[in-house]
Order: C-alpha cells, then sequence, then structure tokens
C-alpha cells in the first residue's frame, strides 16, 4: 500500500543567500549563511539538529556528508549527501522529509549549495553523452531549442509569434525578479530587446537563457504534530514525487519534443498526493524549471494549467503574471534569480515558505493559495523530474 507524505511534514524555518557572482564568498560562508538563516528564522540552535542531507552538483562543492559537517562542525552527526542533477535540492528534501515522518528523526536540516563561478563554467559547453552505447553531443540550449521549433510546427505558430511568446515569458520575469532582493539579475527588459537579443540556438536568444550562479539556501524540518511548538505559521508538505525517464528518449523516434513526460507522471502523482483535482484552480503560485523559456512555456501544459495547445493564449493573456491567475516565478525563476544548480530547489520553496507566510514585501501575492515547485534534471528526451506542493 502506498502511503502519502501529505500533512505529515512541516518547514519551520528556512534561509536562502544572496545568488549571483559571489567571488568574495566560498561555499563554506554559503553554507554558514544559508544555515544561520533557518536556525535563526525556526528559533533554534545547532545542538537541536538531530541529522543533515545536503545537495551539491558539482564536487567542487564539496564531496560527501563532509559538504555540510565541516563547515557548520556539525558534532558527528549523520549527514547524507544528495546529487540528482537540477532536483539535487528537492530530493535532498524529499528524503530528509520521509525519515522524519518514518519517526526516526524530530528536527532536520536541510542545505543545498552551488559555487559555479569560480569554475569557469560559462558559454555553450558541450557534452559528450553514452547512452546504451551510442554516443552524441549536445549543448543545452541546443537540446531545450528542440522544443520550440517542433512546438511552432506542430501548432501551426510563425516564429515572429514564436519569439513573441518566449519574450513573454521572460519578460514575466525579469520584471518580477526586480522585487526579489536576492535574486541574481534585478533589472526590467523591454520584450523588443528580449526579441532581438543575440541568438544562443534558435530560437532561443540570449534573454530566453538562465544564469549561471553561486548561491545556498536552507530548510529546517519537523513532524507536523510539532510545528506549530516552534512558529505559527510553518509550511505544510503536501506533496513530494519524482520521476526519472528510463534514457530512451533520445535515441526514439516516439519521443515528440512536445512534453516532458517525466513532467506530466511527477506531476500527476504529485497532484493525487495532495488530493488536487484541478491544479490550475487550486495552485495559487508555482516556481518552475525555466533553464529556457520554452522549458516554462511547455512544463505549463505538462502541469495542466493549461489545456494542450493553449498555453500561448494564456502566457499572452498574462494569466501566468503576477496579479494574473496562477503566478508562476513570482521571485523571477531561475532566469533571474539564479541557477547554482545544487540549491535550486530549496529557493524555489523558500519562496513557496514566503509567500505562504506574507513576507515576500513587495512581489506578495493577495492569496497564495498552494505552491508548486518543479525542477528539470537533464534533457527533454530523459530526465529527472521533480514536483513538490506545499501550502498552510
Amino acid at each position: 500500500m502506498v502511503e502519502s507524505i501529505k500533512d505529515r511534514v512541516a518547514i519551520i524555518g528556512m534561509g536562502c543567500t544572496q545568488f549571483g557572482e559571489l567571488w568574495d564568498k566560498s561555499r563554506v560562508d554559503l553554507v554558514v549563511e544559508a544555515t544561520k538563516e533557518a536556525y535563526a528564522d525556526a528559533g533554534l540552535e545547532q545542538k537541536d539538529i538531530q541529522a543533515g542531507w545536503v545537495s551539491t552538483y558539482y564536487d567542487t562543492s564539496g564531496i560527501t556528508g563532509q559538504a555540510l559537517a565541516a563547515p557548520l562542525r556539525l558534532p558527528y552527526l549523520p549527514i547524507t549527501r544528495v546529487e540528482n542533477a537540477c532536483a539535487s535540492a528537492s530530493d535532498a528534501l524529499r528524503n530528509a522529509t520521509y525519515a522524519v515522518a518514518a519517526g526516526i528523526y524530530d528536527r532536520v536540516l536541510v542545505v543545498g549549495v552551488e559555487k559555479i563561478k569560480d569554475q569557469g563554467l560559462s558559454g555553450l559547453a558541450v557534452r559528450n553523452l553514452d547512452m546504451g552505447g551510442l554516443m552524441f553531443s549536445m549543448t543545452m540550449p541546443g537540446m531545450f531549442s528542440m522544443l520550440a521549433t517542433k512546438y511552432f510546427s506542430h501548432y501551426n505558430i510563425t516564429p515572429e509569434d514564436g519569439k513573441k511568446m518566449l519574450a513573454h515569458v521572460s519578460w514575466k520575469s525579469h520584471k518580477n525578479g526586480v522585487n526579489s532582493p536576492k535574486a541574481h539579475f534585478r533589472k526590467e527588459v523591454s520584450m523588443d530587446q528580449i526579441i532581438k537579443a543575440p541568438i544562443i540556438a534558435w530560437p532561443l536568444g540570449l534573454f530566453d537563457c538562465c544564469g549561471v550562479s553561486d548561491g545556498a539556501a536552507a530548510a529546517i524540518i519537523v513532524p507536523a504534530k510539532d510545528a506549530k511548538k516552534y512558529r505559527k505559521d510553518p509550511l505544510m508538505i503536501k506533496a513530494l514525487q519524482m520521476s526519472v525517464a528510463p534514457g530512451d528518449g533520445t535515441t526514439s523516434t516516439k519521443y515528440d519534443y512536445l512534453h516532458v513526460e517525466s513532467t506530466v507522471r511527477a506531476g500527476e502523482a504529485a497532484y493525487i498526493e495532495a488530493g488536487i483535482k484541478n491544479p490550475r484552480e487550486e495552485i495559487g503560485m508555482a516556481d518552475v524549471h525555466d533553464c529556457f523559456s520554452i522549458t516554462e512555456a511547455v512544463t505549463m501544459e505538462d502541469l495542466r494549467f493549461s489545456k494542450r495547445g493553449n498555453m500561448k493564449e494564456d502566457i499572452e493573456s498574462g494569466f501566468f503574471d503576477l496579479e494574473g491567475g496562477l503566478a508562476v516565478q513570482p521571485d523571477g525563476g531561475l532566469k533571474c534569480f539564479g541557477h547554482p544548480i545544487g540549491a535550486t530547489g530549496l529557493r524555489m520553496i523558500y519562496e513557496m515558505y514566503k509567500q505562504s507566510q506574507g513576507k515576500a514585501e513587495k512581489r506578495q501575492l493577495k492569496n497564495p493559495k498552494l505552491g508548486l515547485t518543479h525542477n528539470l534534471g537533464g534533457q527533454p528526451p530523459h530526465c529527472t523530474i521533480f514536483v513538490g506542493i506545499f501550502g498552510t
């Protein structure tokens, strides 16, 4: 019998560093900063923590549980390091949540961190992948651009109209990012600038792609029954679901490049776990994995926020804007807040946490309702997807 995690575990404290090109801070600095904010927010001290989970993607951000134990000088606690590409932080929270729900621990720390800029990672890095003995080379913009070209073709969208649709996605995120004090990019960009920007992988231009950032985020979780001992406004975990593709998408002609099957499956499982029938109406806010503007756009259909073939209309009508029916990327998303891979999932939940508590300042939603976060690790044909749902 499969049981639900719904309302069994709560988040009582969170922290998040500034995201960006943090040349003056080390990985250790970021871990300490995010954790100290989470401790203060929960009203706890380090001695109260019983176990820890840490997520990083690159080994240079710390290997083994020492990535968390050493910076914080944790006293011989059980620490687990989690890596699941861009879903690493969300998966760390998921594993920690199950341990708390099982009654093993009462107070657990989860931290996601990445120090990427010091490595010089930028540009169109080519990856050589081995898929079942077949080798192929690709760039991330190139792989995701195929979602756009196929979508335009399938739904008879002209290149000009398609570019305008994608531009609205990025324009909205930049507008929201202005009001996120910890975001990497905090400057509005006009639709014209976005459309005319240099092409990276057609039709994706410079402003259709997220940046490379440093940063860390942290959360403290407890059994739901104990949550209000610590604070009056904890964030309840309603669903945590993951779906990992079997790895055959790139080498199969069956994949249509119109959707991401892992997102569809993780989303449906999360809705069942949270008891959601109509996500378009019941979800009030979402941070989804907008590594590229087309990724966010396609995700709107995969999560049933838009009907198949209708996301262009919803995007351009402002339905996903901050003042719309379902606010997507209220903090600017990966596009503007930044994307330190090992920290991103927790940063998304940090936004759901602040919005639910009414502490999101200028970007605060009037009625946040339930919040959803979504991570995509890998490429559209074969990837790891996390979908989480959170609420009061």
